[in-house]
């Protein structure tokens, strides 16, 4: 029996909803001035679902297009994971739905609430999979945040979207291919700067409740701006040195899409040429996890990466949570 090295990324899937969102919509209704959402966060549109649209239908279409793009059947995926803040439904959870929605027969499915970091996480997990099993995993990041927006907060109304992302992991038998450094954080001090309030089990659903209470708020962004551009360079730079690889090794630098002002700081702290960022922001908005395998997806789609490329993944979010993963392509 061969020992799987290693893992590749096989496959890569995007879908968005129809609806764009331009920013004059928001600024008017909040009353903000022409250009300052753009000027502050980088975003001039973002996607959102229309009424009947489900999380399930957004992550199987990008799912459905990892597939077929890796060019794998659908019976050899032995894993589906899914990276989501906004399931279906609490219970039960959504990867099982999703996999049956796909056709994978013989896949095991499970969600992860890892907010805007869930894809590294995700990820992490499939790496691990596939070099302990062999096979090859569906790994979907995706969320519908406009349902959770509270349309009267402008911290959080201006800045969320609805998107999906997938890529299929699948063995190989070459070291320098998939995860060559990682590193995940943490800090529960942190733990209420973005934050839904009620439907948990600490404040359960009951008669009479806010409508805010179900919508999700920012306690200070100026604060989480601060905690994200650390957290996402501490991450970055033990990532790359566990990987033995320097800033000038990275092919093209891939960050969560939260706010252009903190992946440009990042960069910056990192030493990393800022033509390397893929940037998706700007018509996409911040849709949390899905943001990474998205710009993968679309970065692919408008230059195809390379054997031998490096790429570096950096997020962090609500939680505190947060990582960095090397990837060899």
């Amino acid at each position: 029996m061969i020992a799987i090295r290693s893992s590749r990324l096989a496959g890569f899937g995007h879908a968005v909803p129809t609806r764009r969102v331009e920013n004059a919509e928001i600024e008017m209704k909040l009353g903000l001035e022409p250009g300052w959402i753009a000027r502050r966060t980088g975003i001039r549109a973002r996607h959102w679902v229309e009424e009947g649209d489900t999380l399930t239908g957004l992550a199987a279409q990008a799912g459905e297009a990892a597939l077929d793009d890796a060019a794998v059947a659908r019976g050899d995926i032995a894993l589906t994971l899914l990276a989501t803040s906004t399931p279906d439904h609490l219970l039960p959870p959504s990867a099982p739905l999703l996999a049956y929605r796909l056709g994978l027969r013989n896949s095991g499915a499970l969600d992860l609430a890892g907010a805007c970091s869930g894809f590294l996480y995700a990820l992490t997990l499939a790496d691990g999979f596939v070099r302990a099993q062999g096979k090859p995993v569906l790994v979907v990041a995706a969320n519908i945040l406009s349902r959770r927006i509270n349309p009267a907060e402008r911290a959080s109304a201006v800045l969320f979207a609805d998107a999906a992302g997938a890529i299929v992991l699948a063995p190989s038998d070459d070291p320098e291919k998939g995860i060559l450094g990682v590193d995940l954080a943490s800090d529960g001090s942190c733990y209420d700067l973005i934050s839904i309030a009620a439907g948990g089990s600490n404040r359960p659903f009951a008669p009479g409740m806010a409508t805010e209470d179900f919508l999700m708020t920012m306690r200070d962004g100026r604060e989480m701006f601060t905690q994200a551009v650390a957290m996402m360079t501490s991450c970055g730079s033990r990532a790359l040195a566990q990987a033995g690889l320097g800033a000038v090794d990275v092919g093209r630098f891939v960050p969560h899409q939260a706010n252009a002002r903190i992946f440009d700081a990042v960069c910056d702290n990192l030493g990393i040429d800022p033509q390397r960022t893929v940037r998706t922001i700007d018509d996409y908005g911040n849709s949390s996890a899905a943001t990474i395998a998205l710009s993968l997806s679309i970065a692919h789609q408008e230059k195809p990466f390379t054997s031998g490329e490096r790429l570096l993944l950096t997020a962090a979010g609500a939680g505190l949570t947060g990582g960095a993963i090397v990837l060899g392509l």
